[in-house]
């Protein structure tokens, strides 16, 4: 029987009477359900704060509520208040001494604690009072992955798989395992192995999809996920995941007609409709793109690749003010991502805010050293406003992170150049020359004028000859 989950407008309805009567301090019923909704709304949202007050309310409505208890758990854990977690699974367990549920959820926050072993011993012990023992050898597999020892997650993996060979979380985590082990290419065979028990398992063909497009073989892997929709035509994952691979084949026509299929067979998500404003993004159908990122808006508002999506499809058609507007939202959400700071780097320099641009280019560098094209491109702001020395000292900051990045290198040679220190930029260019003698050509990009181009032309030339 399907659950009853309330609708968007119906949760929103439910947040606002929650927040009214904090706000106002009067009280208002709300039932067991409701409660349950309020909580998980906070906790998606990772207002652990908000959330765990919502819980406690509900705890001193409806004590017995083990699905309330385990709400408030959840809290707890994401405000890193593992004792009192703890202490609130033990209540619940004075109630519900064997339940699975309440065992896994104490096991993942002595998990969290660092304690794994505890972990692994408590997850153990419900083997005889659970029906699914693949759950449990999953949850053990996680919280051996979770404290880095992957070796041991792969073998809980594998036993979870053998009782359950269509566990897609399980196969899922095997993968990332074995990739993280050294040992996807030789894990071919295992998962092909799953195709030779039953070789109409959508779910072996999907699983050995992902291992292929975890190796970046995504052609095999496109092949893997075709059989899988042969097999199944309603399986949404695969469609999904096809998207996927033909986006890293720069096929988007084929990445849009699979991200419509997961939208026809599994229903809206943010996730999904995002992804396709990204293959309209790349076929420069901006109008188009824009529009799916904002339906993906619509259904998850914090979900910042749409906004940030957004913003990149106006900075396109040159809209660079909306453009900043979204991609601010996006950086809201996420501060911490350098592609964000990039983008608005870029934007804020075609609307000529150069000391926000070059704020931008700074933050995006923080979090970034290893990126060389956020170094040239910072840099190049101080070069076209005449300030040799700031690009110098910022291309001999980039040359620390990374002193073997010819582009980085033939910068610096531009760099000196113009700054009229020949034989600093001889020193650097003969560097250059040396790692990637092909790629001085984009010093000519620097240098429109015949002469400089000839005299660039016979230093290299001379290199040449005496190599």
């Amino acid at each position: 029987m399907q659950e009853d989950y309330p609708s968007r407008e119906e949760e929103r309805g439910l947040i606002k009477r929650f927040e009214e009567q904090l706000k106002q301090k009067t009280f208002s019923f709300f039932d067991v359900t409701e409660y349950e909704t309020i909580v998980q709304y906070y906790l998606e949202h990772m207002q652990y704060g908000k959330a765990h007050k919502a819980s406690k309310m509900a705890l001193e409505q409806y004590p017995f509520s083990q699905e309330i208890s385990l709400l408030m758990s959840q809290c707890l854990i994401g405000k890193e208040q593992y004792e009192e977690a703890l202490k609130v699974i033990g209540e619940a367990q004075n109630l519900h001494p064997n339940d699975v549920e309440l065992n896994t959820v104490k096991a993942t926050i002595y998990s969290f604690m660092g304690q794994y072993e505890k972990a692994v011993e408590i997850l153990l012990s419900t083997l005889d009072h659970t029906e699914d023992k693949s759950e449990v050898y999953y949850n053990i597999g996680l919280t051996y992955q979770t404290n880095s020892h992957y070796r041991e997650a792969i073998d809980y993996y594998k036993k979870a798989i053998e009782i359950n060979l269509n566990h897609e979380s399980a196969l899922y985590e095997l993968a990332y395992c074995l990739d993280v082990t050294g040992q996807l290419e030789d894990s071919v065979a295992y998962y092909t192995q799953f195709i030779d028990k039953d070789p109409y398992s959508s779910y072996a063909w999907y699983n050995l999809g992902i291992v292929y497009n975890k190796l970046e073989r995504y052609k095999d892997a496109v092949k893997a996920y075709d059989y899988a929709l042969v097999i199944d035509d309603t399986f949404s994952s695969a469609y999904f995941n096809l998207g996927n691979s033909y986006m890293n084949l720069e096929q988007y026509p084929e990445a849009l007609e699979a991200y419509k299929n997961t939208l026809s067979n599994e229903g809206p998500s943010s996730e999904t409709f995002c992804c396709i404003g990204a293959a309209y993004e790349k076929l420069e159908q901006y109008e188009l793109a824009i529009k799916y990122y904002r339906k993906a808006t619509k259904t998850d508002q914090f979900y910042e690749d749409a906004w940030y999506g957004i913003g990149c499809s106006l900075a396109a058609q040159e809209k660079f003010y909306e453009a900043i507007h979204f991609l601010n939202k996006a950086l809201k959400l996420d501060p911490e991502n350098a592609n964000y700071w990039q983008a608005v780097a870029e934007a804020e320099y075609k609307t000529g805010n150069i000391v926000s641009s070059l704020e931008a280019y700074q933050e995006a560098v923080m979090l970034e050293p290893n990126d060389a094209d956020l170094w040239l491109d910072w840099s190049f702001i101080y070069h076209e406003q005449g300030e040799a020395d700031k690009a110098i000292e910022l291309m001999t900051r980039a040359l620390e992170e990374d002193p073997e990045d010819s582009d980085l290198l033939y910068r610096m040679v531009v760099y000196q150049i113009t700054a009229g220190r020949y034989k600093e930029a001889f020193t650097y260019l003969e560097n250059a020359l040396i790692l990637d003698f092909e790629n001085h050509e984009v010093l000519f990009e620097f240098f429109p004028k015949l002469e400089t181009q000839k005299a660039l032309f016979k230093i290299i030339d001379q290199y040449r000859k005496n190599d």
